[in-house]
């Protein structure tokens, strides 16, 4: 009991990140499989709005954490380790989309319209809300799909990972000014492919 009186502090989210990293590259499975429970959910969820559908989200977060524990050995905690496995993130979805540049497939449908945004609870909305809702939701989806890639990317850490700037700097290797540039684009982008239903 005397020894719980001085025991260490609590680490923080991001020193215990960094703790879990040191013993991934000692070839810790246990650290590995908890920074995988703590962060997965983000980049699938990243890579889903990034590819605007969950067909290959899993994949492609599944090989971001196999890139995490190949380099462990070679990460250096001088920026977060979130901003480090964005970075990763980032380079496995600009190369998955420029796969699929390469090699056109036709789209499914928009099913999963609502992965963008999660519509208000349609409980108690007449089948033209509800039709109206929908087809907003799958118009948003188009317009930010729409998005170069470095656009759409600042877009998503922006608005769903509520990232600061200077985070998504490091991300996408870019200035802070430019990001806001990127920022900006995107946004007059997304408003004018909108237009009709702001207006509305």
């Amino acid at each position: 009991m005397a020894g719980a009186v001085g025991s260490a502090p609590a680490l923080s989210a991001a020193e215990q990140d960094v703790h879990w990293m040191q013993r991934v590259a000692e070839g810790d499975m246990d650290a590995f499989q908890s920074l995988i429970e703590v962060h997965q959910a983000r980049v699938v969820g990243t890579v889903g709005k990034m590819l605007g559908d969950d067909v290959d989200s899993e994949d492609i977060a599944q090989q971001v954490f196999i890139r995490v524990w190949k380099s462990a050995s070679r990460y250096q905690p001088t920026a977060k380790f979130t901003t480090w496995l964005f970075k990763i993130t980032r380079n496995l979805v600009f190369n998955e989309l420029r796969r699929r540049k390469r090699h056109p497939v036709t789209p499914l449908e928009h099913e999963e319209a609502e992965h963008f945004f999660q519509p208000a609870d349609s409980a108690g909305m007449s089948p033209v809300a509800c039709l109206l809702d929908s087809e907003l939701n799958e118009a948003i989806q188009m317009a930010i799909d729409a998005l170069p890639e470095t656009q759409r990317m600042a877009i998503v850490l922006r608005r769903y990972e509520d990232m600061p700037y200077e985070e998504i700097a490091e991300v996408l290797e870019l200035t802070v000014p430019a990001v806001k540039s990127v920022l900006f684009r995107a946004r007059a982008e997304l408003r004018e492919r909108l237009r009709k239903y702001l207006e509305s």
